[in-house]
């Protein structure tokens, strides 16, 4: 049966329970300075102990049909150039980027690898539904659900997919206004989850099923209302920070994360694939005006410095101290190697400063050392 867009759009019974407050120790980065307040509160907050990871859009037949022996590939060469980090979701590929990333993370230790996944959307059987974003014969369908049962039953489905026990961090996914199928209704959906999928999260940290939880949202706005009304770890904020963009984030989300002791997963640090060279931004596919012209101008200044933009780009979003881990995708072996190899280049001081002087980059923003 095939399911239509009105039954995506679920009404769900408003239930839930007050947030539990206890939380898993958290990764500290040495030499970093915070508030006590932020410091006491962080100390209670799951933090990753990683910098770098792969993000599993691709992987997932993003854009274009990734084929299984590439997608395993891309992994494997993450894998051997130290990335321990893995970030999927059911959305991905209507669940195939999670049944690839658990057949490859089978034949590895649980104890030597993050990995989050994402809740919101219940996956259904449907043969005949296609999508723009997901390409490949699928098989499935999906509808939203917010509720703390639809919570329940998404990681136990990703877990299923997954073939583990546990997940470490969990993000509440694409409840936010650049979500086509929401736009202005976001908020009813974040009121059904502030009752029913956030509370459900944090029973589900007490009892060990998954470390940490937050959003992974395009826009800062669920972000912010989540740290008001709830209890989260740890955001996954694609699209928000980077090269392209990321005043919004220096002046307003990550100073409200480091508040509450919370940290931040850097998703889409090439705005996808935009900052590596190609004619796309971001997930609509449309270029900002203007943004061809500053990439060129980073570029110029880039070989100037014998710099690869695209190394500076993942290196730039890694900088911040409220940010944990950048997360990149890749489609094949040489991608992820590439990306893997970027965060280890040295990149000279003169380029940021040039970069700043040109007003390129915001003057507060942190660079690498």
């Amino acid at each position: 049966m095939t399911t239509t867009r009105r039954d995506f759009m679920i009404t769900a019974t408003m239930a839930g329970a007050a947030a539990a407050t206890s939380r898993s120790s958290a990764q500290e980065e040495p030499g970093v300075e915070k508030p006590e307040k932020a410091t006491r509160q962080a100390s209670r907050r799951y933090r990753p102990d990683v910098r770098f990871g792969l993000g599993g859009v691709a992987i997932g037949n993003g854009f274009r049909v990734t084929p299984d022996d590439d997608a395993e590939q891309a992994l494997a060469a993450a894998w051997e150039a130290g990335v321990r980090y893995f970030d999927t979701s059911p959305w991905y590929g209507l669940g195939l980027s999670e049944r690839r990333f658990g057949h490859f993370l089978d034949d590895q230790k649980r104890e030597d690898f993050v990995l989050s996944t994402k809740i919101g959307r219940i996956l259904v059987p449907d043969r005949d539904f296609k999508h723009g974003m997901w390409k490949g014969d699928l098989g499935f369908n999906y509808r939203y659900d917010y509720t703390a049962e639809g919570a329940r039953r998404s990681v136990e489905d990703s877990l299923q997919r997954l073939g583990l026990s546990s997940i470490d961090i969990v993000f509440i996914h694409d409840l936010s206004s650049d979500n086509q199928d929401m736009k202005e209704k976001w908020t009813e959906f974040f009121d059904i989850a502030a009752k029913g999928a956030m509370p459900e999260l944090s029973r589900m940290r007490d009892e060990g099923l998954i470390k940490g939880w937050g959003f992974g949202v395009n826009t800062a706005e669920p972000i912010l209302k989540a740290l008001e009304v709830s209890d989260p770890d740890i955001f996954l904020a694609a699209t928000q920070y980077s090269l392209m963009k990321h005043e919004d984030a220096l002046e307003k989300l990550f100073p409200a994360c480091e508040e509450h002791g919370a940290s931040i997963v850097v998703g889409a640090p090439l705005n996808a694939g935009f900052l590596a060279g190609l004619d796309r931004y971001d997930y609509s596919g449309t270029i900002p005006a203007g943004f061809k012209e500053k990439r060129g101008e980073m570029k110029r200044i880039a070989g100037k410095h014998d710099v690869d933009l695209r190394t500076a780009a993942l290196q730039f979003t890694a900088a911040p101290p409220v940010v944990a881990a950048t997360i990149p995708g890749a489609r094949d072996a040489a991608q992820a190697r590439e990306n893997a190899e970027s965060m280890k280049a040295v990149i000279p001081a003169a380029f940021w400063a040039e970069l700043k002087e040109q007003k390129l980059i915001a003057a507060n923003a942190p660079v690498p050392a």
